[in-house]
C-alpha cells in the first residue's frame, strides 16, 4: 500500500509522541505505515508513507534520485544571476549541492499557513518551483540562504511520479503503485519477487529479537 499525505505545518513526521506536538498519529489511521523519507516539521505538502519495505527504499534511498519537486516562497527577488547558481549547484559546508531544476512562478493558490509567514515591511516575496534529487538535511532552506533569499515557506508538491493534487492539509488517500509510471530500473526490481509486507528496517529489528536457535 501507497498512502500520500499532505503534512500541515508543524507536524513531525514521525508516528511516537514527542513533547505534546502534533505526529502523524494525529491524522493517519492505517497501520503499519512508515514513512518514505522525511518532511521537515517547518514545511508542508506532499509525504509519501508505505507497508512495503521494497517501495520504502527505492523511494527514500539518495542513491535512485527520485525528483522531489516544491513551491518556495523566498524574500526578495532573485535575480538572473542567483537562479543560475542554483541550477549550476550552489556551495553548502556539506559541499557543492547538484544542479537544481528552478523557475520563478506566479503566487500558487494555496491554504494559508497557520501561524502566517513573517513578512517584512518594504520588502516583497517571490515564488519559485524547484526540482532537486538529492536528499541533504534542510537542503532547498539552506540553498536558497546560500544565493540571499531565505525561505519563508516550503511546500513539496511532487515526489517523482506521485503528487499533492487537491489534497488540502492533514488529508490524505491510498494510492496503487503504477509499475508503468516508475522508472524501468525500478520496474525490474518490482517485478522480480511480490512486495514486501514490511518495511526493511522493521524486519531487520525482528530478526535481532529472534536470536539464535538454542
Amino acid at each position: 500500500m501507497l498512502l500520500l499525505f499532505n503534512k500541515p505545518f508543524d507536524v513531525l513526521c514521525q508516528f511516537s509522541a514527542q513533547n505534546g506536538r502534533e505526529t502523524l498519529k494525529n491524522y493517519i489511521n492505517y497501520k503499519g505505515l512508515y514513512p518514505c523519507g522525511r518532511l521537515d516539521r517547518d514545511s508542508e505538502g506532499l509525504l509519501l508513507l508505505t507497508d512495503d519495505g521494497r517501495l520504502q527504499h527505492l523511494i527514500s534511498h539518495p542513491k535512485h534520485k527520485l525528483e522531489k519537486r516544491y513551491w518556495v516562497q523566498v524574500e526578495g527577488i532573485p535575480s538572473d544571476t542567483a537562479l543560475s547558481q542554483l541550477r549550476h549547484g550552489v556551495e553548502l559546508k556539506d559541499g557543492i549541492t547538484a544542479p537544481a531544476q528552478i523557475r520563478a512562478i506566479e503566487a500558487p493558490a494555496v491554504w494559508p499557513r497557520t501561524p502566517p509567514i513573517r513578512y517584512r515591511a518594504n520588502i516583497p516575496t517571490t515564488w519559485l518551483e524547484l526540482g532537486i534529487r538529492e536528499g541533504r538535511n534542510r537542503q532547498v532552506r539552506r540553498m536558497t540562504a546560500a544565493v540571499g533569499h531565505p525561505t519563508l515557506r516550503l511546500i513539496r508538491i511532487a515526489v517523482g511520479p506521485w503528487t499533492l493534487g487537491d489534497l488540502q492539509p492533514g488529508e490524505s488517500r491510498p494510492h496503487a503503485v503504477d509499475l508503468d509510471a516508475l522508472p524501468h530500473y525500478w520496474r525490474k526490481i518490482l517485478n522480480q519477487a511480490p512486495l514486501q509486507k514490511q518495511p526493511i528496517r522493521k524486519k531487520k529489528a525482528r530478526l535481532k529479537k529472534k536470536g539464535k536457535p538454542s
